[in-house]
């Protein structure tokens, strides 16, 4: 059973991570459209209503993260949607194709698609599973809110930190020693 103060840390983080994931695309529809239709996994005719259902989805998880009775399920989807990402990069990877933009971040952050992001969505998708599992019924004190947005914070931190090194810091390094 997982300790409440421990799965708000994780709950609250993902709620976040997904909404921003959702914000981004919600901002640049038709871009993120495009970047769909890139990834060539879908039919062009189903194209457009994806790029309304992934961002709708997000936003579901997001909101359902939050609430115990609907937890479990959001931890479901949330978990299928990072393994579809993953699996969508990977395809694109093999196929030889790593000028992609992820779509992570939306239009004003262009980033293309590597290896490494196919393991952070496997790692993403097996802690928010986790998240989903029981939690114990531990009365939650005042303590607890300093640990959840102390938690929070550092978790938040720790991602940026993470996915600017893999995602800018290492590829240049990589290019400056011609080892890409």
């Amino acid at each position: 059973m997982l300790d409440p103060g421990i799965g708000y840390v994780m709950v609250s983080g993902f709620a976040l991570l997904f909404a921003h994931a959702a914000l981004a695309k919600w901002r640049g529809l038709a871009e993120f459209g495009a970047v769909l239709g890139n990834y060539r996994l879908f039919p062009a005719q189903l194209v457009s209503a994806l790029a309304v259902l992934v961002p709708a989805l997000e936003s579901a998880v997001a909101l359902l993260l939050l609430a115990a009775a609907s937890r479990p399920w959001a931890a479901a989807a949330g978990a299928t949607l990072l393994l579809g990402y993953g699996g969508a990069i990977l395809v694109n990877l093999r196929r030889g194709r790593v000028g992609l933009d992820c779509g992570c971040s939306g239009p004003a952050d262009r980033r293309p698609i590597a290896g490494w992001m196919v393991w952070r969505n496997l790692a993403l998708a097996a802690a928010l599973a986790a998240a989903g599992l029981p939690w114990s019924s531990r009365a939650l004190g005042w303590t607890d809110a300093i640990t959840v947005a102390g938690g929070l914070a550092v978790l938040v931190l720790l991602y940026v930190a993470l996915d600017r090194l893999l995602g800018q810091v290492m590829p240049r390094t990589a290019s400056l020693r011609g080892t890409r």
